[in-house]
């Protein structure tokens, strides 16, 4: 420990955390285009979403909070502000690609790393406290859920994108 409480990193992961999820909510649009895809039949009802993301939320920044109240090394601590800022950059761009750019298919790509994301901060995080990495434990079930759901998506729509005009016989392009 550093002697003392630091407010600052209190106040820096509660706005990171905040401006995570305006970004995802703000780009996350449930609109026609999202209600004509098949879903599974399994998949979690659209009002729980809300809830499970903002705890997820309050969870992560408690977590960061801990981790870096537990550890001292600054080396750590900059691993502890990549991994965390790693990940939440994944957790934005998941939004824009599924819902503004509409591809699932890339999507999915993408939630796999935003998976492998969670799995690497949860291991920087055990390094400076065990509690704070158990407290990252629901997100990684979620996404582990986010990432069956995606697969599934894409399974029942595909393929996604526009598809190319047929080029005619001695067309440049």
């Amino acid at each position: 420990m550093t002697g003392g409480f630091e407010t600052g990193p209190v106040a820096t992961a509660a706005a990171a955390a905040l401006v995570t999820a305006l970004a995802g909510g703000l780009l996350t649009t449930t609109g026609p285009w999202y209600r004509s895809l098949r879903r599974p039949s399994w998949k979690p009802p659209d009002w729980a979403f809300g809830p499970v993301w903002t705890t997820i939320f309050t969870l992560t920044a408690i977590s960061a909070v801990i981790a870096w109240h537990a550890e001292a090394r600054t080396s750590a601590r900059v691993a502890l502000l990549a991994a965390y800022g790693v990940n939440l950059v994944l957790n934005i761009a998941w939004s824009g690609i599924f819902f503004r750019l509409r591809r699932p298919d890339w999507a999915y790509l993408e939630v796999i790393a935003l998976w492998l994301s969670i799995v690497a901060l949860i291991a920087v995080t055990a390094q400076a406290s065990g509690i704070a990495a158990l407290l990252l434990a629901p997100y990684l079930a979620w996404v582990s859920v986010a990432t069956l759901l995606n697969r599934a998506i894409v399974r029942l729509n595909g393929p996604f994108g526009e598809a190319r005009p047929a080029r005619s016989i001695g067309s440049r392009v």
